[in-house]
């Protein structure tokens, strides 16, 4: 399959980030590295998008201050964006961040994925290639799809089946099971890649609760889970520190 035939993808991951830690910028990699040994996907760029202030999760900091983590965080990332504001699927305004000649669309249809009968959802024709976005989440996300009530079905609709999600499973998270639990996720099972090692190489930590808790106890681990500029950042600007945080 030549370059030009490929699916070019960019990868969404929208949450909290609160604060963002080394295992997101972890999951991104880790689904770059598994989309691209498939041989049917090219990756070229990642954007990170935080909740807004209205979001109402406790302990929430302000957006001012998750944004400039997120920025530091990838600051030496040279295909990993963040956006100034929460970000869903249907919006395409962000097609800025990623200009080029490439990018002018043509034509608006769903793709294959390798066989006739797998739908992967919306895909934007840029001139010569096929743009794609896909929700980059991990396991827990997607078992948050089978808890009734929590979500709007026809948001779920757009989001699995005009779209489509790339999972990093966490914890040893049986994903096969998590899907057969919900009727859009088995709907639109084609369109859910689950990334897969030949190894299973441990992810770094993902939990920006478990995070949090580090910097209260101050635990020396947390340089594990977090990058230099952000817990430098995170002292300077006093967040997470009080327990009620």
């Amino acid at each position: 399959m030549t370059e030009t035939n490929k699916t070019h993808v960019i990868l969404l991951s929208c949450g909290s980030f609160n604060p963002i830690t080394r295992g997101h910028i972890h999951m991104f990699e880790k689904a770059r590295d598994y989309l691209h040994k498939t041989g049917r996907f090219i990756v070229i760029g990642g954007i990170i998008s935080p909740v807004h202030d209205s979001y109402g999760k406790p302990g929430l900091v302000s957006s001012r201050h998750r944004l400039t983590m997120c920025q530091l965080a990838v600051q030496s990332s040279d295909w990993i964006r963040w956006m100034p504001r929460g970000l869903t699927l249907p919006c395409f305004g962000f097609f800025s961040a990623f200009q080029g000649p490439c990018l002018k669309q043509t034509s608006s249809h769903h793709v294959s994925a390798g066989n006739e009968n797998a739908n992967l959802g919306t895909a934007m024709r840029y001139e010569e290639i096929e743009l794609r976005i896909l929700l980059l989440c991990g396991s827990d996300l997607l078992e948050s799809f089978c808890i009734p009530g929590l979500w709007n079905e026809s948001d779920m609709e757009v989001i699995v089946g005009d779209f489509g999600i790339v999972v990093v499973p966490r914890d040893g998270a049986d994903t096969e099971r998590i899907m057969n639990h919900s009727s859009v996720l088995r709907k639109h099972k084609d369109n859910i890649i689950v990334v897969k090692d030949e190894i299973d190489h441990p992810m770094s930590i993902v939990s920006s609760t478990k995070s949090r808790l580090a910097l209260q106890h101050g635990d020396g681990h947390v340089v594990d889970y977090l990058s230099q500029p952000v817990i430098d950042y995170i002292l300077q600007s006093q967040l997470y520190i009080n327990a009620s945080g």
